[in-house]
């Protein structure tokens, strides 16, 4: 009696595999027509979170460098560890004393960040003398693979436990004025004329292990202009400008601290702020902090390989592919990872904000960040495209989350390694995959 319903069924199982496998053969034909895919290294997995499934996959399981790609880690660990509470610094207080050390958080006086002046006036409003605490910082201040003669560049800051400024120097111009204007101001008078530097642009060059600068006549003739540029970091020199800026003494303690009643103090600048600083401008400091600040939040110390050897083992165990992952920020040409490790990481991610507060934090395809000027949706129509990029010479990767046109979220990893040239060529050919996949899935 039941026997046609079963055919029907049977019929109807049958035609929907057969019209998801002439997808995906099709699919795969756009990877075969193209020219520069098979010139290169490319990998590629798309991923289905309502099915729980692999759609397609191309050499998903081999690694490739994944650039900024990592601080899709970097980001779902400090959502667990951190959430939307992230600590300004730690203290303990008595009453004749006020002994506060460093979180590793980035948000201190950062201007790409909102302002938050909680933290200073919590500072300043104690009765006590302030004394900083120096405590063990195993962490260098470059990370492995990095490039050192990279230091003078604004991408590369160095790593702190109480970072303030960003770590960096703003020389900011008005052509109305005379002469540049250093924040913080105590880097003013620390800049001197070298008539030796080209004029083609305007040029801080900063001495490779101290706080001297020089500039180029253009910096000083120059119109509009903003140039970040680290400055050598030291305990003395953060006493110095957190004196400065609170107006009151800060020393450092003398003592051994008795590890009692340590109480933490949090930043009132919006965790997703720092987030979307961070996956939309592909920000490489607040990676490196936010790495920091997960691993004194549940280790107790900040060092970079054991928060990563800590994360690998109980954070991200399940991915199909371990990863090779050994910074923050996707700086190092060491890290490793697969398309489809990226699009299981992804889904965690997926599974655990609101899907408008997730594609909030990462890039919009023709809107914000790094895809700003590309994947862009057809006029009239919403963007469809959320995604991180990842770029080193000859390396660039894009993952992230597709919108279809019938509204069905997917999850992609592109990742294209050892090509010549610019990235233009591949986001050209990417894009035509993307939009292949928006209109036919």
């Amino acid at each position: 009696m039941h026997r046609p319903i079963y055919l029907i069924a049977l019929f109807l199982c049958c035609f929907l595999k057969s019209e998801a496998q002439t997808t995906n053969d099709q699919l795969s034909t756009q990877f075969a027509n193209s020219q520069l895919f098979n010139q290169i290294f490319t990998g590629f997995a798309l991923y289905d979170p309502a099915e729980e499934s692999f759609i397609y996959q191309r050499e998903a399981d081999k690694y490739y460098t994944p650039a900024s790609n990592i601080k899709i880690l970097t980001l779902y660990s400090s959502l667990v560890a951190l959430g939307d509470s992230i600590p300004a610094f730690y203290y303990q207080k008595t009453d004749s004393s006020f002994t506060f050390w460093g979180s590793g958080s980035p948000a201190l006086l950062y201007d790409r960040l909102p302002v938050d002046s909680s933290v200073l006036q919590f500072l300043r409003s104690q009765n006590s003398p302030l004394q900083y605490a120096t405590l063990p910082f195993p962490t260098p201040r470059f990370g492995p693979g990095w490039s050192w003669d990279d230091y003078i560049y604004a991408y590369q800051t160095e790593r702190s436990s109480f970072p303030i400024y960003g770590n960096a120097v703003l020389f900011r111009h008005e052509k109305k004025t005379m002469n540049f204007e250093a924040i913080p101001s105590y880097f003013q008078n620390k800049v001197q004329l070298d008539p030796t530097l080209d004029n083609h642009r305007v040029r801080f060059v900063r001495a490779i292990e101290r706080n001297a600068f020089t500039c180029n006549a253009r910096a000083l003739a120059d119109d509009d202009y903003e140039r970040y540029v680290p400055f050598r970091f030291s305990e003395d020199l953060l006493l110095q400008l957190l004196s400065d800026t609170i107006n009151r003494p800060v020393t450092i303690m003398e003592n051994d601290m008795q590890v009692t009643d340590i109480q933490a103090f949090y930043s009132a600048t919006p965790a997703d702020s720092i987030y979307q600083l961070m996956m939309q401008e592909s920000d490489n400091f607040i990676a490196e902090q936010l790495l920091l600040t997960v691993s004194g939040k549940l280790l107790g110390v900040q060092d970079d390989k054991m928060a990563i050897d800590y994360l690998k083992d109980n954070y991200v165990d399940d991915l199909p592919d371990e990863p090779r992952w050994v910074d923050g920020s996707g700086l190092s040409r060491y890290n490793l990872m697969t398309p489809r490790s990226i699009v299981k990481l992804l889904e965690k991610i997926y599974r655990l904000l609101p899907e408008e507060r997730l594609l909030n934090i990462f890039p919009t395809g023709g809107v914000s960040g790094t895809i700003e000027k590309w994947y862009a949706a057809e006029e009239g129509e919403s963007p469809y495209v959320f995604a991180k990029t990842g770029t080193l010479s000859n390396k660039h990767c894009l993952s992230g989350y597709l919108k279809t046109k019938n509204g069905k979220i997917l999850i992609f990893s592109f990742m294209n390694n050892n090509y010549i040239g610019s990235s233009t060529s591949v986001k050209r050919e990417m894009e035509k995959v993307l939009i292949w996949i928006r209109n036919n899935y």
